[in-house]
């Protein structure tokens, strides 16, 4: 079954092949979508990942760079110029930051807000702009998700710019879905809990064996557990759910057994 068959698709952060953004293109492609993807290289160059090959896909990974306030609304409509339509809005990227309350710099935070907030924002906006809202009595098509982190559930001491901008949209989650809902959109926001995309590789110690042991199972999420509840939101058997922050963590235990 393809479930999106007919439907346009934009996911942002397909950078890695292990990344979520690259899982979540895949999951939509193979339920029938026709999807635009883009990533970001020169962050992760700044990570230390670094630039990773995606390696063969089935759809071209196009480069976009989210800070800039005006690349939101050009990508919207490069897509609307390419396929036709948009129906669906992932947005996956996000800028990484590292560093405690005594070292966050204004320019983090700027950088921050504009990559992580600002830019979700200003798709929406676009989004609702051109999307082609179904009739009334039928199933709205429309879907835009985005992401958020733990930092409602737990405190993020060595990353404050990163939580603060992840803490802006997850309190959004309701307002923007409420704003786009007139078009026939449904928005929703995900906080995967920690999945196994490498960023804590052999370099950060026991980090990896010391998280998996914080799950029921003794495993972390993959990006495949994301993607697939992306592609039920994304589908007709998920509108019923929206304006929703999803707390999508495998029973992760933050503070013990």
């Amino acid at each position: 079954m393809r479930p999106l068959e007919g439907r346009t698709a934009l996911v942002t952060g397909v950078s890695r092949p292990a990344g979520i953004g690259a899982a979540v293109a895949r999951r939509l492609h193979d339920m029938g979508a026709t999807v635009f993807a883009t990533g970001f290289t020169p962050h992760d160059a700044e990570m230390a990942w670094g630039v990773q090959p995606l390696g063969d896909l089935p759809f071209e990974v196009y480069q976009h760079n989210l800070e800039d306030p005006a690349t939101p609304g050009a990508l919207v409509d490069q897509v609307i110029d390419q396929h036709g339509r948009l129906d669906v809005v992932v947005g996956v990227h996000a800028r990484s930051s590292h560093g405690g309350l005594a070292d966050v710099s204004a320019d983090e935070l700027d950088r921050c807000w504009a990559a992580n907030v600002r830019s979700i924002v200003l798709l929406a906006q676009r989004f609702a702009a051109v999307h082609t809202p179904a009739p009334s009595n039928q199933r709205s098509m429309g879907r835009m998700l985005w992401f958020t982190s733990g930092q409602h559930l737990e405190p993020m001491d060595d990353e404050i710019a990163y939580a603060v901008s992840k803490g802006a949209l997850h309190q959004m989650t309701a307002s923007i879905d409420h704003a786009l809902s007139t078009q026939r959109i449904v928005a929703n926001c995900i906080n995967p809990g920690p999945v196994d995309t490498g960023w804590a590789g052999t370099d950060r110690g026991d980090l990896h064996g010391q998280v998996a042991d914080m799950f029921p199972d003794g495993k972390w999420g993959t990006p495949d557990d994301v993607a697939n509840l992306v592609g039920f939101l994304v589908s007709d058997e998920g509108a019923w759910i929206r304006g929703q922050v999803l707390n999508s963590e495998g029973g992760f235990r933050r503070f013990g057994s």
